[in-house]
């Protein structure tokens, strides 16, 4: 297959739903020689922060010169960037074999879509012969594709509810979900709270045997005023005064949870030096959560603004944040940052979400920080619609929205309402933002290659 071929026969595996279950998983890695026997992982579960965890280990694992490959999902705008090995994405050609090699090799089967990237992730790691994996969960954990590998570490970022109709109706059932990647005698790094997950999750540690590091307890965080943190981890190694480029209060859990991984991982041979850690940590970004930046309407340049202060004078200039929050938790951390990091005039905000979430949850949490709400639909069958968006709006919050037919007429209508002192929060939808981000920034793969 050629690379749009591939792309549009693994875009036709959508249509097959969600399947959790490990028996098609492994069925196909025996037909092409178990890759995932060959390669070092490092597997992280969790609701919400293992996208950034992830890219953090990539980071310092790649500031120390190991070859690193990283798989997540979803992607915002290209399947290519799913997978990567340190700062490259997986090129055209490289794509497009990978996929072939898998589709030859099933005869006929049927395989998910999650299955099907899963299983590139782990021929193209195979192939390329990197030095460690990072393996992001899709779903859960227990049942999901990724858990067919025996990791060095295992990671469960934070536990609270989404994905109900899959994972289960209560906390408990969740965390169990995640806590199945657990494994004898491989040790866990956790952010779990003090809650039914903690339980959850400590429980199946002791049964495993899995040594089990959790934060605030065998790790601990500090952050100082001037966004420089401090790190004590496990056994009490401290790193002092470290800098975090990422917005939003969660993002330094998700860097210490990241750093006592990192130093078990030095059990195991792979070390970073501290003055790697340091440049590692300033280099972290992670589009599409929490992503603020500047743009000169005129000139569709980026500009330098801080996210802290006013700057007016421009008018052309807007300021934009970016960010996936599709669940309760997210929207909490989305809704802490606009407290914390940010000042603003008004908030003027673009926002689709798709049907089978917790729209009306997570939708009233923001909906009172607005002072302008945009609705709008990607082209995804799974959104909601504007209508049924704003009809879940208290009165009192109804006038304050408005509707955009397509993304591109919601950026434009949010633009026309903001000033520079305002800021454009586009939220509630990994399938948005990418489609916005795309529109304001372009492409975060090179599509030459």
């Amino acid at each position: 297959m050629q690379y749009q071929e591939a792309w549009s026969y693994l875009d036709q595996l959508q249509f097959f739903k969600i399947k959790l279950g490990l028996d098609s998983m492994a069925a196909f890695l025996e037909g092409v020689q178990h890759p995932q026997r060959d390669l070092k992982f490092i597997h992280v579960a969790g609701t919400n922060g293992k996208g950034s965890v992830s890219v953090t280990l990539l980071s310092l694992l790649g500031e120390a010169g190991y070859k690193v490959g990283l798989y997540t999902s979803p992607h915002l705008t290209s399947v290519r960037e799913r997978f990567r090995i340190n700062d490259r994405f997986i090129g055209k050609d490289e794509f497009a074999e990978t996929a072939t090699i898998i589709r030859d090799s099933l005869d006929g089967r049927q395989i998910t879509y999650f299955e099907f990237t899963t299983a590139l992730a782990l021929l193209w790691f195979a192939s390329q012969k990197v030095d460690i994996a990072i393996l992001e969960v899709g779903l859960g954990g227990r049942l999901d594709a990724t858990n067919v590998i025996t990791p060095l570490v295992s990671i469960i970022t934070n536990v609270s509810m989404d994905h109900e109709a899959h994972l289960g109706t209560t906390l408990a059932r969740i965390a169990a979900e995640k806590a199945g990647i657990v494994k004898n005698r491989i040790p866990v790094v956790a952010g779990v709270a003090a809650d039914e997950s903690l339980d959850v999750v400590s429980r199946t540690c002791l049964e495993k045997e899995a040594p089990f590091y959790l934060l605030g307890r065998d790790f601990k965080v500090s952050r100082h005023d001037d966004g420089s943190w401090d790190y004590l981890g496990p056994g009490g190694r401290e790193r002092n005064n470290l800098p975090l480029l990422m917005k939003g209060g969660h993002q330094f859990d998700n860097a210490a949870i990241a750093l006592a991984a990192l130093d078990l991982l030095q059990h195991d041979g792979f070390v970073v030096s501290e003055d790697g850690i340091r440049s590692a940590m300033a280099k972290v970004r992670w589009p599409g959560r929490l992503e603020y930046f500047c743009l000169d309407g005129s000139s569709h340049r980026i500009i330098d603004c801080p996210a802290a202060h006013l700057l007016p004078g421009n008018k052309n200039l807007r300021r934009y944040l970016l960010d996936g929050a599709h669940n309760p938790a997210g929207i909490l951390s989305l809704t802490r940052s606009l407290e914390t990091d940010f000042v603003y005039r008004r908030l003027i905000c673009v926002w689709a979400s798709m049907a089978d979430k917790d729209i009306a949850g997570t939708l009233n949490a923001i909906a009172p920080y607005c002072h302008r709400l945009i609705f709008t639909r990607p082209e995804s069958e799974r959104s909601a619609t504007a209508e049924n968006m704003r009809d879940l709006l208290p009165a009192a919050l109804k006038e304050r929205s408005m509707a955009g037919a397509t993304v591109a007429d919601a950026l434009s209508c949010a633009a026309g309402e903001a000033g520079p002192e305002d800021l454009i929060c586009v939220a509630g939808s990994l399938y948005l933002v990418g489609a916005a981000r795309k529109i304001l920034l372009g492409e975060i793969v090179d599509n030459d290659d």
